[in-house]
């Protein structure tokens, strides 16, 4: 395996970890509030968003980031 597909699989991983365990967990506070049962729904929510949200970055990420390069060179006026 490439250091580069290894770049992006690790940087896949961890950048959908982080979006889904902060996004699952506002999302069902902004449903429930602290309920008592708060951190069970949180955690069956994010193991159900995970994968998903993996699979949107392997496949997205590289389109996200030719738009941004687009969007940084017409924000410079090259």
């Amino acid at each position: 395996m490439s250091d580069a597909l290894r770049l992006r699989l690790v940087f896949s991983l961890l950048m959908s970890f982080v979006m889904s365990l902060l996004m699952s967990a506002w999302v069902t506070w902004l449903n429930i509030g602290l309920h008592p049962d708060f951190m069970l729904r949180w955690r069956h929510a994010f193991l159900a968003a995970w994968p998903v949200a993996f699979t949107v970055v392997i496949l997205c990420a590289p389109t996200v980031q030719g738009l941004s390069r687009i969007v940084i060179v017409k924000l410079r006026g090259d």
